[in-house]
């Protein structure tokens, strides 16, 4: 029987610290709600605007699938594996923190915002040797469809790879316009995270920034009511 859990826009976590204005979907830092800490092995979904040349100092992970995406603007990153890098539009950045890495994030632009979105996952191997990988996805290669931006380790599948059997993906659907994921196991549910614009999940209107996780279905629909850039991540429900 298929299940969906609704996270309006409106109800999420919000913590406006003057440089930065973070908006979580699930349980982080200061906001706590025992029913959204988690859906399935999806733990974290933070959305954040950085002042100009403001971010986060060095601090440590471990044990954690790191995935960010800037919407607007650049991201300066610095890890302990050598890593210093400007993530920017359409470019997706994976870390796999495994037995521990330490990193910093900065607005790279003294003179505009940055907005990312940034998702944690639950690993299903532990104790990894850190990596990092990063990309630029063509925004053409989403039109009407799904673009894959992130796919397991062990898999031939395009994206970037975690150590998870997770899947995210992103699409342009402009208004009128249909299309169906078929999920890859019984066990996995579908996070919908509409970025912008009017879609419908299953029927389930969504707006910008409006989520639905859904599960116990091995098909979802979207429909887009206005041109909409939408986040669909798979993870498994038990992990």
């Amino acid at each position: 029987m298929s299940n969906i859990v609704l996270h309006p826009a409106d109800t999420r976590g919000h913590a406006d610290h003057g440089w930065l204005n973070a908006h979580h979907s699930f349980s982080f830092a200061g906001y706590y709600d025992p029913s959204r800490i988690h859906f399935g092995a999806l733990r974290v979904l933070n959305d954040d605007i950085v002042s100009e040349g403001m971010g986060f100092g060095k601090h440590p992970h471990d044990n954690m699938e790191i995935i960010t995406l800037v919407l607007d603007g650049a991201l300066e990153h610095k890890d302990s594996m050598g890593h210093t890098q400007a993530i920017l539009p359409d470019e997706v950045q994976v870390m796999s923190a495994g037995t521990g890495v330490f990193h910093s994030e900065y607005n790279h632009h003294r003179d505009k915002k940055v907005n990312l979105l940034q998702i944690w996952i639950f690993p299903n191997e532990k104790n990894v040797e850190p990596r990092y990988d990063q990309r630029l996805f063509d925004p053409a290669a989403r039109l009407n469809k799904l673009q894959m931006l992130v796919s397991p380790i062990k898999t031939g599948d395009e994206g970037l790879k975690i150590h998870q059997d997770a899947w995210i993906y992103r699409t342009d659907l402009k208004a009128g316009n249909t299309i169906q994921h078929t999920l890859h196991s019984s066990n996995n549910g579908l996070y919908v995270f509409v970025i912008n614009g009017d879609a419908t999940v299953n029927g389930q209107q969504l707006k910008k920034r409006d989520a639905a996780g859904i599960s116990g279905t091995a098909t979802v629909e979207l429909n887009a009511a206005a041109d909409s850039d939408i986040l669909l991540l798979e993870v498994p429900m038990q992990f």
